[in-house]
């Protein structure tokens, strides 16, 4: 049978690719990178401090976008459960005309949680609400039960997992969150892919020297340079 390959790689210096769509009302922003497997010490942590940056209605990110700038219907943040290094995404449908203006917004929302504006006591306080409150509904089905079971045999998780994971939630205090969304969080490394209108948001965006841009299309092909880009 086939191994799969989980041999780490490098972290990349940041880049940009664009996927044309002309005429697009709005651009659809993606920004992430690789982190750690599920099955680390830290993941609790790194789990709470990505429900804070993104992880739910009520997070920075999505508080910034739809509920203060009204640029966007929903902007959001996620850790991927994988075996190996993982994505981390920061993602967001925002007004084409507002493009620019919304990828400094998330670049703001990433390097302030690692820098001048760590997690709050009280943001703490919310996730562990978030995350532990709702943890009876998880398992109401059989289905759900052998899911998280899946989980734990899937990704190398100790079998106490989520019978301990509230009290381990609970338990955490606010320099581990900062600490967790210091091993989350590199936007020296972020990778982003903006789908929209080229003609209308490819200048914005470089002024921003978010990285090399690579103009490519929907299948990842590098598109050869016209007028715009020129």
């Amino acid at each position: 049978m086939p191994q799969k390959n989980l041999a780490s790689v490098e972290p990349r210096a940041s880049a940009v690719y664009l996927i044309d769509r002309p005429g697009a009302p709005q651009s659809f922003i993606m920004a992430g990178h690789l982190v750690a497997p599920k099955a680390n010490p830290d993941e609790v942590a790194l789990g709470t401090a990505n429900y804070i940056l993104g992880g739910n209605f009520n997070s920075r990110l999505n508080m910034n976008l739809r509920e203060d700038k009204h640029w966007s219907y929903g902007a959001r943040t996620l850790i991927f459960d994988a075996r190996g290094q993982r994505p981390f995404i920061a993602y967001a449908g925002v007004q084409s005309d507002r493009t620019k203006e919304s990828l400094a917004e998330v670049l703001k929302e990433l390097r302030g949680i690692i820098g001048a504006n760590p997690p709050t006591a009280d943001e703490l306080q919310r996730a562990r609400s978030g995350q532990t409150l709702t943890l009876p509904g998880r398992w109401e089905t059989n289905r759900a039960v052998l899911g998280s079971l899946d989980e734990i045999v899937t990704f190398g998780l100790p079998a106490d997992y989520w019978s301990t994971y509230a009290d381990r939630v609970n338990a955490l205090e606010l320099e581990q969150v900062r600490q967790a969304a210091r091993q989350l969080v590199h936007p020296e490394h972020v990778i982003w892919v903006v789908v929209g209108d080229r003609e209308k948001i490819e200048a914005g965006m470089r002024e921003l020297g978010l990285g090399e841009v690579h103009l490519i299309d929907a299948d990842g092909n590098p598109v050869v340079r016209t007028a715009a880009g020129d």
